[in-house]
C-alpha cells in the first residue's frame, strides 16, 4: 500500500498548479487522471484522423501572474501568442467592431459605427481597469470565514489596501454597484450602438445560463476581463493549443518529482471518522496520503467520491443546493477551405469572433434556458484554431470551433441525442451563415459536444464549465459553499482546488495557487 504526502484527483489546470507548487516544496505528490490525457478542460479533442482541436477553450482570458512568476512557465517552453486584434464582433454587411490590444485603435474601429460611443471608449476601459484592480487583489486571498470572522481573516484582506488607498472609497463603492448590475443597465450608462452593447454584454454572460438582462452579469464581465492590457476581451493563445499550458505545468511538476498516473479512476475518497485517509481506485488499489486534494467539481467530489453518508446533513444540503445549469455546447466544423468574411482580411483571422448584433437577440437566445429548449438563434462565439496551429488539420484544410449559448443541459420533453444535436447544429449554422453566406458549402464534416457530452467526457456536473454557476450568491465565501470556501472541507485533510472554488471558473490557475498556499500553511 503506497503512501504519499498528497494525492491530487484530476489533472485540470488548477490540479496541476497545486501539484507543481507542492512538489516545489519537496512534498511527495501523486496526480491521478481518469482519462487518457491530462489537462481537463484545456485538453484537445480528435475529430477524426489528422484533425484535432481545443476541446473547450480556444484561448485564455487571463493567467494568474503569480503562477507565471513562481513556476516560470515561459522558461519551461510555454509560448503565449498575443494578437493585436483580440476579438472581432461581427455585424451585418461587413460592419464590425475590431477590439484591439491598443484601446485607442478599438475606439477608432467603434467610430465607424458610432462617433459618440468611440469618444467614451477610453474612459470606459479605464473604469473597468479600476474595478478590476480591486477584484484582482480579492482573487489572491482565500475568502474570509463567515460568520466566524477572526483577526487573521481581517489581516488576510491586506492586499486590498493598495487599490483602496489609490482609488479611495469611490472605487470600492463602484465595484459594489457594478457587480450586481444587469448588463443592459451598465450599457445604458455608457453606450448607444447595439452591436457594441451586445458585444460587451456577451462577455458578461460568457459560459453562463443567464441573459444580459439578469442581475449579477456585471460581476461576470469583470471576472472575464481581469489582468487585461486592452480593457476587455483579452485573448491569450497558446502555441500548440491550450493543452500546452497543461503540458508545461506537468513538465514543471515532474521536475519536482511529482508522479502522474493516467487511466486511473478514483472510486472513492477514504473517510474514517470525518478524516480523509487516502483514496481507493476502481481497480481496488488503496493509496494512503496525508492530504487529498480534489480538482473535480463539488458534486463529484462530495457526492460521488466522499459519499452522502460521510457528510453532515447541513453540509449535504449546501452541496445539493449548488446550481450548475450547464448551457454551453461546442461545435466543430471541418472545412474544405478558409472561410471569407466580408470586411475581415485574411491576416485578421487569427483571433476570436462573436456573432450577436443586439442586446435583444442575446436575451432572446437565453430564453432557451428558461424554457428548456435549444435556442433558435443561439449566441455563437468562434475561432479558427488551424490558423495558429497548422498541425490541427491536414491537406491545408481548416477547423471552425464554436462555443454556443444557449443549449441547456436540461431539455423539456427532450433528451440530448442525435436529433437534438442536429437541431443545435442547424441553428448554429443558420447564425454563422448570416455572416458567411456559403458556410454550409464549406463543411466537410462536423462534431457536436452537447452539455451532456461535456459532463460525460470531463466529469462536470450538468456540463457546467465553471464547476458551478458564476453568480454573486456563489461567489467568494459562498463558493462552493459557506462551509468549504477556503479550500478546506468538513472532512479533515481533504481539500478542494477546482473551478468550483474561489475565484471561479477559467484556465487562470488562481484557484490552484490559493489552494496550494492554504495546504502548505497547514503542513
Amino acid at each position: 500500500m503506497s503512501k504519499y504526502d498528497s494525492i491530487i484527483i484530476g489533472s485540470g489546470i488548477n490540479s496541476l498548479v497545486v501539484a507543481a507548487l507542492l512538489g516545489k516544496q519537496n512534498k511527495k505528490v501523486l496526480v491521478l487522471e481518469s482519462r487518457e490525457q491530462i489537462g481537463g478542460l484545456s485538453s484537445t479533442i480528435e475529430l477524426k484522423k489528422g484533425f484535432k482541436c481545443n476541446a473547450i477553450h480556444d484561448s485564455l482570458k487571463w493567467i494568474d501572474p503569480r503562477l507565471m512568476k513562481t513556476l516560470k512557465l515561459q522558461d519551461h517552453g510555454l509560448k503565449i501568442i498575443k494578437p493585436d486584434i483580440v476579438r472581432i464582433a461581427l455585424g451585418l454587411e461587413g460592419k464590425h467592431i475590431f477590439f484591439n490590444r491598443d484601446p485607442s485603435k478599438t475606439a477608432d474601429s467603434i467610430s465607424n459605427i458610432s462617433e459618440i460611443d468611440s469618444l467614451k471608449w477610453i474612459e470606459f476601459v479605464d473604469y473597468l481597469k479600476k474595478l478590476s484592480e480591486l477584484l484582482e487583489k480579492l482573487y489572491t486571498i482565500p475568502p474570509p470565514k463567515i460568520p466566524d470572522l477572526k483577526m487573521a481573516d481581517v489581516l488576510s484582506l491586506r492586499p486590498m489596501l493598495a487599490p483602496l488607498l489609490k482609488q479611495g472609497p469611490r472605487g470600492f463603492v463602484d465595484l459594489l454597484r457594478v457587480a450586481p448590475m444587469m448588463m443592459n443597465e451598465l450599457m445604458d450608462e455608457w453606450f448607444e450602438n447595439e452591436l457594441l452593447r451586445s458585444a460587451i454584454s456577451a462577455s458578461g454572460v460568457h459560459h453562463l445560463s443567464l441573459g444580459p438582462y439578469s442581475a449579477g452579469t456585471g460581476f461576470n464581465l469583470l471576472h472575464q476581463n481581469l489582468y487585461s492590457d486592452c480593457g476587455i476581451y483579452n485573448s491569450l493563445f497558446i502555441k500548440g493549443g491550450t493543452i500546452e499550458l497543461a503540458n508545461t505545468l506537468k513538465k514543471v511538476a515532474e521536475s519536482y518529482q511529482v508522479e502522474f498516473r493516467i487511466n486511473s479512476q478514483v472510486k472513492s475518497i477514504k473517510v474514517n471518522q470525518k478524516c480523509c485517509e487516502g483514496i481507493i481506485l476502481e481497480n481496488g488499489e488503496n493509496i494512503k496520503s496525508s492530504f487529498v486534494v480534489s480538482g473535480l467539481d463539488p458534486h463529484n467530489t462530495f457526492i460521488n467520491l466522499v459519499g452522502s453518508s460521510n457528510l453532515n446533513p447541513d453540509f449535504l444540503t449546501q452541496v445539493n443546493n449548488i446550481r450548475y445549469r450547464g448551457s454551453t455546447a461546442r461545435l466543430f466544423f471541418i472545412l474544405k477551405n478558409l472561410p471569407e468574411i466580408e470586411g475581415v482580411n485574411s491576416d485578421q483571422m487569427n483571433t476570436n469572433f462573436s456573432i450577436c448584433t443586439s442586446m435583444e437577440s442575446l436575451e432572446k437566445a437565453s430564453d432557451g434556458v428558461k424554457y428548456g429548449k435549444i435556442s433558435d438563434t443561439p449566441f455563437v462565439d468562434f475561432n479558427i484554431p488551424t490558423i495558429l496551429n497548422e498541425n490541427f488539420a491536414i491537406n491545408n484544410q481548416h477547423i471552425l470551433a464554436a462555443s454556443v449559448q444557449y443549449a441547456p443541459y436540461h431539455l423539456r420533453n427532450q433528451i440530448w441525442d442525435d436529433q437534438t444535436k442536429s437541431i443545435l447544429k442547424k441553428n448554429t449554422m443558420k447564425v454563422i451563415e448570416n455572416i458567411i453566406p456559403n458556410f454550409s458549402n464549406l463543411i466537410e464534416s462536423s462534431h457536436v459536444l452537447s452539455p451532456e457530452d461535456i459532463e460525460n467526457e470531463f466529469g462536470l456536473k450538468e456540463g457546467n464549465l465553471n464547476h458551478g454557476e458564476m453568480t454573486l450568491d456563489q461567489f467568494m465565501f459562498m463558493r462552493p459553499t459557506i462551509s468549504s470556501s477556503q479550500y478546506t472541507t468538513p472532512i479533515k485533510n481533504l481539500y478542494i482546488c477546482g473551478g468550483g472554488t474561489h475565484p471561479g471558473g477559467g484556465l487562470h490557475g488562481g484557484n490552484g495557487y490559493n489552494a496550494a498556499k492554504t495546504i502548505l500553511n497547514k503542513w
